[in-house]
């Protein structure tokens, strides 16, 4: 065999391979390809949405957070005014039962004076009187009348 006759034998080969690989091997292959790009392609789409929606969740989560906190610091202030309100509102019933105990007190401490006042008054009549008796039972003299007088004062 001479070399053109192998080389146009090793042509024809080469050309019926290139042949059977072109119609029954590169289309699956290029199929398959064609899926697996299809495939990465739609994983990038995926993840890029999904990205999308975590910052949008994200968002949403902070916007909420935001309300969440507003919402603490308004329920905080009202109930740190209520508490105030009642303090004040305690405070000011202390007041009025501290000055109805301390009217009541006068009243209870004029009530007794009054009642020592009579009690006096009731004695120093009675003295008054065992006074005046013992004066009418002695004789009337001058300086008698005048030692009674002045024990009479010593027991007032």
């Amino acid at each position: 065999m001479s070399i053109n006759a192998t080389l146009i034998i090793q042509m024809i080969v080469f050309a019926i391979l290139v042949w059977f690989t072109m119609r029954f091997v590169w289309p699956p292959l290029t199929a398959a390809l064609d899926e697996r790009a299809k495939k990465i392609a739609d994983g990038l789409s995926a993840a890029d949405k999904a990205k999308s929606d975590l910052a949008a969740a994200n968002q949403r989560v902070e916007q909420q957070l935001s309300a969440a906190r507003d919402d603490a610091a308004k329920r905080l202030a009202d109930a740190e005014r209520l508490a105030q309100q009642m303090i004040e509102e305690a405070k000011s019933r202390a007041s009025d039962e501290g000055s109805k105990i301390i009217a009541a007190a006068k009243a209870e401490a004029e009530q007794e004076a009054v009642k020592a006042r009579e009690v006096l008054r009731e004695q120093v009549a009675g003295l008054a009187v065992k006074g005046a008796e013992a004066i009418l039972r002695r004789e009337v003299n001058a300086s008698v009348h005048a030692e009674l007088l002045s024990r009479l004062k010593t027991e007032l």
